[in-house]
């Protein structure tokens, strides 16, 4: 059936506040050029969405003919205030955003592990509330959050999970109470996967898993172009598949003995010492793991001694069978063609370690794939975070309203 009048206005307009977000700002012309539309409908949706305070002039085009055709047009971008949330069990980042991306302040907090619950959460939102009032934000819109564990696909909220802090399931709820925004919560691999893909190392790829390597391990599955969370919401949890080379097995409450033995920033920096090799943290809270692999690629490229490449080139190839042994799993079930090594170590590590961990692949496995590393590290769950509040928020913004 024929679109209606009112249905056809909607999705045009939908498909003008898309290319004014992509491209930035346009005249009148460039749309009706892009869109395809005819110049009566490009004339009534300009002054359609000006009129609902969702575009503004915001300059003139270098056209040598002045007038109402050379106005350029782009999205009024203080129309709604945006944030994102990395928790992580040691702290937590924020960093708030118009409706275009651009970052207005960002702000971080360490919380120690022995911070009641209470004050934990207190330090969190006041964080927020902080940052938000530094950008000049009368109130968020949306708020996107990344954090650690399973989130659950029924309803969208963050699960008891062992091993993490209770201040983190209670955060979201304290948001929900103390801010007048919308609250979305993803897990935080997840979000890098979708921050890889959209701004990162996978971005000519609708199908590869994220491996992340930070303080932790986990993984994200991306096939065809789609975020897949599983049944309980638990694709990915890798740090719990049984593995060779550790001395127990994981259990239901306890990824011990697991993938996590081999690639979690703790067993990465035991296997570093038994070759030698000590570093520092360049930042506050990066993985020790991050810097011993930073480290160790350094002396590779600028070898001080031969004792010490030595150590370096055995230290990157050991982590890269660990490394291999997990992907190689993931391979076999899912063919994903492309494996990206994320957080913070897969960052360090480029193509040096992505090298290694692909040639032990193509060893082990018949089926072809590619290894990448990441190009956002760390920062990815932010990123991530803040183009799924982005999202959400232009979704609701851009919705055709009732006239």
């Amino acid at each position: 059936m024929p679109a209606s009048p009112s249905t056809a206005r909607a999705i045009n307009d939908r498909v003008a506040l898309r290319l004014l977000q992509q491209e930035g700002p346009l005249t009148a012309g460039q749309l009706k050029q892009l869109t395809g539309l005819s110049r009566p409908t490009v004339a009534d949706l300009v002054e359609r969405l000006t009129a609902a305070g969702l575009i503004e002039v915001v300059g003139e085009s270098g056209e040598q003919r002045r007038g109402p055709n050379a106005r350029l047009y782009g999205i009024v971008a203080d129309r709604a205030h945006l944030a994102a949330l990395d928790v992580r069990t040691e702290g937590v980042s924020v960093v708030v955003c118009d409706l275009l991306g651009r970052e207005l302040a960002r702000a971080s907090v360490p919380i120690a592990d022995d911070t009641g619950t209470g004050p934990a959460v207190e330090q969190a939102v006041t964080l927020v509330e902080r940052a938000a009032k530094e950008a000049g934000a009368e109130r968020l819109h949306t708020v996107g959050v990344g954090a650690p564990g399973l989130i659950d696909p029924a309803t969208g909220e963050l699960r008891d999970s062992s091993g993490l802090p209770e201040w983190h399931r209670r955060l979201v709820a304290a948001l929900q109470e103390r801010l007048p925004a919308r609250v979305i919560v993803e897990n935080e691999t997840n979000l890098a996967a979708l921050a890889e893909q959209r701004d990162g190392a996978a971005r000519d790829r609708d199908t590869f898993v994220l491996l992340w390597l930070g303080h932790g391990t986990g993984a994200a599955v991306v096939l065809d172009g789609r975020l897949r969370r599983g049944a309980s919401g638990g694709t990915g949890e890798i740090g719990f598949l049984p593995v060779p080379g550790t001395s127990t097995l994981p259990s239901a409450t306890d990824c011990e003995g697991g993938f996590h033995s081999l690639a979690g920033s703790a067993a990465i920096a035991e296997l570093a010492a038994g070759h030698g090799l000590v570093a520092t943290a360049v930042s506050p809270g990066e993985p020790e793991a991050a810097a011993l692999v930073r480290q160790a690629v350094a002396t590779l490229s600028s070898p001080s001694s031969p004792s010490a490449s030595s150590g370096a080139d055995r230290f990157l190839s050991a982590l890269a069978d660990r490394l291999a042994i997990g992907a190689a799993s993931v391979v076999a079930v899912l063919d994903p063609g492309c494996v990206v090594l994320g957080g913070e170590v897969g960052q360090v590590g480029g193509e040096v370690l992505a090298a290694r961990v692909g040639e032990r692949l193509t060893r082990m496995s018949p089926l072809p794939v590619e290894v990448r590393a990441s190009t956002l590290g760390g920062g990815a769950v932010l990123r991530g975070a803040l183009l799924t509040a982005r999202e959400s928020a232009q979704d609701d913004l851009f919705a055709p309203r009732s006239r």
